[in-house]
C-alpha cells in the first residue's frame, strides 16, 4: 500500500486525500483545525495531532504533501518539517507559493538531503476529488520515482513535469494570471447584456454559449451553475478578491519585459470592485466562488 502524510486539509487538501484514500493509499493527516482531522479520519485516513507524529508514522523514504496557504505560513510548516526528515524524503508544496520562494526553499531542502517539488494544482474542489491538473517543478529523477502518485491524482494527460525547482509554480502563477482575464472578458460581456434593452435568461445564454460556441468552456459552464441558483447575482457583492497569483503575474511581465495589458487590466479591475459593487464583480465573485469554493461577500 502508498503511504503519503497529508498537511492541509482545506477544500483541495481535504478532497486529494480523499481521492487518494478512494484509491488505496494510506494517509497520514495534519492540520491546525482538529475538527478537520477528525472528519478526514471518518473515511480512513490516519489523524495527527502534530506535524512531528504525522513524520514519525511514515515509513522512509518518506513523501509529504503540503497543500497550506502560500507565504508564512507554508514557510513555517516547511521550517517544521525540515529537522524531522531525512535524505530521501520529499516535500511536495501543491499550493500556490511563489515561484522565487519556491526556488530558493528547493536549494535549502537539498542540503539537508531533502527534495522539494513544487507542484501547480489546478481544477479546484471538484479536481482535486476526481481528478486534478498538475504541473511540476523539481528534481527529474525524483518525480520519476513518485509519478504514479500523480496519475492517480490527474484526469487524462492532466499533469505535466515542466523541469527545474520552481518551474512549476511558475507556470501555475501564468495559468492564474490568465484566468484573470478569461474571468473578466466572461463578466464584461455579461455586464454588456446586464445593459442592454433586451431581457436576457443569464443562465441560458451561458448554457448555450457552453455548447459547440467558440467560448465554450468550464468557466463559462460554471457561469451557468452561478446564474442557475442566483438569475441576476443579487445576494452577491460585486466584490472580487485576488490570491496573488494575478499581481505575481503581472510583476513578472514587467520584469521580463512582456506585455500583458489584458492579465494586467483584470487584476486593476479586482482592485477597482474593493471600491464599488459591480456587475462584472458579481460575475467573478460567484465564478471564483464556483470553482474554488472562494467565500463571497454578501448583501446584509
Amino acid at each position: 500500500m502508498q503511504q503519503l502524510g497529508m498537511i492541509g486539509l482545506g477544500k483541495m487538501g481535504a478532497n486529494l486525500a480523499l481521492n487518494l484514500l478512494d484509491q488505496g493509499y494510506s494517509i497520514s493527516a495534519y492540520d491546525v483545525d482538529t475538527s478537520a482531522i477528525q472528519q478526514i479520519s471518518q473515511f480512513g485516513a490516519k489523524p495527527y495531532p502534530s506535524i512531528e507524529e504525522l513524520i514519525a508514522s511514515l515509513h522512509p523514504p518518506r513523501v509529504i504533501w503540503m497543500m497550506v496557504p502560500a507565504g508564512n505560513v507554508t514557510e513555517k510548516v516547511i521550517q517544521q518539517l525540515t529537522p524531522l526528515l531525512n535524505s530521501g524524503d520529499i516535500v511536495i508544496d501543491g499550493g500556490n507559493s511563489f515561484y522565487k520562494d519556491s526556488i530558493e526553499r528547493g536549494l535549502r531542502l537539498r542540503e539537508a538531503g531533502i527534495t522539494l517539488l513544487d507542484v501547480g494544482t489546478s481544477g479546484g474542489i471538484s479536481g482535486a476529488r476526481e481528478g486534478a491538473c498538475f504541473m511540476i517543478g523539481g528534481d527529474n529523477k525524483v518525480f520519476t520515482q513518485i509519478e504514479p502518485l500523480f496519475q492517480c491524482l490527474a484526469v487524462t494527460d492532466g499533469y505535466h513535469y515542466a523541469g527545474e525547482s520552481g518551474s512549476g509554480h511558475f507556470l501555475k502563477m501564468v495559468h492564474n494570471g490568465i484566468e484573470y482575464g478569461m474571468m473578466q472578458a466572461i463578466a464584461e460581456g455579461f455586464e454588456v447584456l446586464d445593459k442592454s434593452d433586451f431581457s436576457f435568461n443569464y443562465e441560458q445564454v451561458a448554457r448555450v454559449w457552453s455548447h459547440g460556441s467558440v467560448i465554450r468552456s468550464w468557466l463559462m459552464e460554471l457561469t451557468a451553475s452561478a446564474f442557475a441558483k442566483d438569475p441576476e447575482l443579487k445576494k452577491i457583492r460585486g466584490v472580487m478578491q485576488s490570491s496573488g497569483e494575478g499581481l505575481w503575474t503581472a510583476q513578472t511581465a514587467l520584469e521580463l519585459k512582456a506585455v500583458t495589458p489584458i492579465i494586467t487590466l483584470s487584476l486593476m479591475m479586482r482592485y477597482r470592485s474593493l471600491e464599488e459593487d459591480t456587475f462584472p464583480g458579481k460575475v467573478v465573485a460567484a465564478l471564483r466562488n464556483e470553482f474554488g469554493g472562494h467565500n463571497v461577500t454578501t448583501h446584509d
